[in-house]
């Protein structure tokens, strides 16, 4: 069974950085706790701080589909929305290196 790397770009409105940022480290919190969370690392741009960047290896896809139907998830993408500059990109990809 392949595991799943997940990279996520969220962009939120320049002057809503800091409440986004912590709805994330909210996110991070419950993702952390799932069994099939291998990875969940948060990471937020130097140069324009309100570019947050997730990278994320989850056991399986299904459980991966599971994680996004969790309460953490839900509450991040109720709390998150009016924060947002754009949605957010998400990519599943596979490791070079």
């Amino acid at each position: 069974m392949e595991h799943v790397t997940l990279t996520a770009i969220i962009k939120s409105q320049p002057d809503k950085a800091a409440q986004m940022k912590a709805v994330l480290e909210e996110l991070v919190q419950g993702s952390r706790t799932e069994a099939a969370c291998l990875q969940y690392d948060l990471h937020q741009a130097v140069a324009e701080p309100y570019i947050f960047i997730f990278h994320e290896i989850w056991r399986s896809a299904a459980e991966l589909d599971a994680h996004n139907k969790t309460q953490h998830v839900l509450k991040f993408i109720k709390e998150s929305a009016p924060l947002l500059q754009e949605a957010p990109g998400i990519y599943i990809t596979n490791k070079i290196k």
